[in-house]
């Protein structure tokens, strides 16, 4: 992660005369050139990184391949990030040091955070702070499990802060000294539950426009977890006015009246009864409403007992399966 930011002494919040919302979103070729230009002046002429050019303009071979995430205000461009993916051919890393020198995997998870920077205006602010957020809710969006950068020396603090860390290497580029630095995203992950205030200011203050959310969603429950707020043994079935139950089993209309007319008139003898093993009567029943042939028609003890059986049916050795992450 190259870097051009001041190191406050405090960081402040967006104020007049800078209320405008923030939107945040992946750069366009329009905002592309804006970028280099960007780069050209602060990595080349204020930073000493670069020489500078003819063209005024800073771009490299990684940006045919790589991401970037751009907030502006009142439509002019006040920050941005970039993310090098792994279906990247190299990275930037790959200019300073030798893969084997590095404490970690380079596999299909790792993603590089580079080129962080706010222009003058809002050094400062929460913007830097934002798009690092931003950065790395993309990069878990999108199933990446670590982040590697190098930070800039000066404010190293910054990352630090952010969750990255130091693995104990520096490199020099032009007049900037760097730091290389790595996290697991889930130690990340830790490490934002303490940014709560942080977090409530910059959803309120940013138009989020990438498809996925700001927040990560809540993990996906199984329908039937509903059943620890009654009890696995019916020990609160009066909670059912409270609860939602939830599974995909569970009817979301009232039964018939003539389930709860044979269900009053016969209770001890149904409680005490298993059903037809084959289920003749239920078969024969949705045939004739439906209109289905009884011999299309595959009853079974919930939705997960019938997939488990047609999957024999369906998947051969040759198969291959896509897994979603219900966790989004």
């Amino acid at each position: 992660m190259k870097t051009a930011l001041l190191a406050p002494s405090r960081v402040r919040t967006l104020s007049s005369p800078d209320r405008n919302r923030i939107q945040l979103a992946p750069a366009t070729e329009r905002d592309r050139e804006t970028i280099y230009r960007i780069r050209h002046e602060v990595f080349a002429h204020e930073l000493g990184q670069h020489s500078p050019n003819s063209a005024a303009l800073l771009r490299d071979a990684l940006d045919d391949f790589n991401l970037y995430l751009v907030a502006k205000v009142a439509g002019e461009v006040a920050a941005f990030v970039s993310l090098t993916p792994p279906s990247a051919p190299s990275y930037s890393m790959d200019k300073y040091l030798a893969r084997e020198q590095l404490p970690f995997a380079f596999d299909s998870q790792l993603y590089e955070v580079r080129l962080l920077t706010v222009v003058p205006t809002f050094r400062g602010s929460e913007l830097a702070a934002l798009l690092m957020y931003a950065a790395f809710r993309w990069v878990e969006a999108h199933g990446g499990t670590r982040l590697m950068a190098i930070g800039r020396r000066e404010v190293l603090e910054l990352y630090l802060r952010g969750g990255l860390e130091p693995v104990g290497m520096a490199v020099q580029s032009g007049a900037v000294t760097y730091d290389v630095l790595q996290a697991p995203i889930s130690a990340i992950r830790e490490r934002i539950q303490s940014f709560g205030g942080l977090l409530d200011r910059l959803e309120s203050r940013v138009d989020w426009q990438l498809n996925f959310p700001f927040r990560r969603p809540a993990a996906c429950f199984h329908g039937g977890a509903f059943f620890d707020a009654i009890g696995p043994r019916f020990d609160h079935l009066e909670r059912h006015r409270n609860i939602i139950n939830a599974d995909v089993l569970d009817a979301w209309f009232p039964p018939s009246p003539q389930v709860l007319a044979a269900l009053s008139e016969h209770p001890s003898w149904l409680l005490r009864t298993s059903p037809p093993t084959a289920c003749e009567g239920l078969v024969e029943t949705i045939a004739e409403a439906r209109g289905v042939a009884p011999a299309n028609i595959l009853p079974g003890a919930g939705s997960s007992d019938l997939i488990f059986r047609a999957l024999r049916h369906w998947l051969t050795p040759a198969s291959h399966a896509l897994i979603l992450d219900p966790k989004g």
